[in-house]
């Protein structure tokens, strides 16, 4: 219910110009590019991470896990992957047909499409919380823990460098993962990867 009433704010807030949402994406990006002019160098790297940290990224490893659990005869686990990273494109073509948001005058590398919301963030956001519930059952204590890690840095990597390069505002950001956040719980509840115990429900929820 959060991510729903952070996602709905934020789309009101886009479509409806509002001042302050404004104000706080046009300060934050002016930092970043002026960053970004004085230290080509600077953007390089982070583009290169914003092409690893990506939705096509996670498509790669996805296949990967697919073909994996196949071959340990676990179908549930491939479709509800396979429907909650493959089809997170097309939420994400949904929600930016919605709100027709321009990218950034301000942009440092080339981007398509419009704005808002992140495609990167929601993509990553969605995929990476699949990846944890697919492995959750599977890892020891300190494996969770280094899983849950490696997962928040992700994400977070995936948002910051595209407000970095100034290809998006940070509230397409934000709603990025708040919309990422959603698309996965609604798969995790519909398709559960796991047959349907007590001891899955939790851990799907703990995530």
């Amino acid at each position: 219910m959060a991510a729903a009433l952070v996602y709905a704010a934020l789309w009101a807030g886009t479509v409806g110009d509002w001042a302050w949402i404004a104000a706080v994406d046009d300060g934050v990006l002016q930092w970043f590019h002026r960053v970004g002019i004085e230290r080509p160098g600077w953007v390089g790297v982070w583009d290169v991470l914003s092409d690893i940290v990506s939705p096509n990224g996670m498509r790669v490893v996805a296949v990967v896990v697919i073909v994996v659990v196949l071959v340990w005869r676990r179908p549930r686990v491939a479709v509800f992957l396979g429907v909650t990273v493959g089809l997170m494109g097309l939420v994400t073509v949904v929600a930016k047909a919605l709100a027709d948001r321009p990218r950034p005058g301000t942009a440092l590398v080339s981007a398509s499409s419009s704005s808002f919301p992140s495609g990167h963030a929601l993509g990553v956001m969605a995929a990476m919380l699949a990846f944890l519930v697919v492995l959750w059952p599977l890892a020891s204590a300190a494996g969770r823990w280094w899983g849950s890690v490696v997962a928040g840095v992700v994400i977070v990597l995936a948002g910051v460098s595209r407000v970095v390069l100034n290809v998006h505002h940070p509230s397409d950001v934000l709603a990025g993962w708040a919309l990422g956040y959603l698309w996965f719980a609604l798969c995790v509840r519909m398709i559960p990867p796991f047959a349907s115990t007590r001891r899955q429900e939790d851990l799907s929820a703990g995530v």
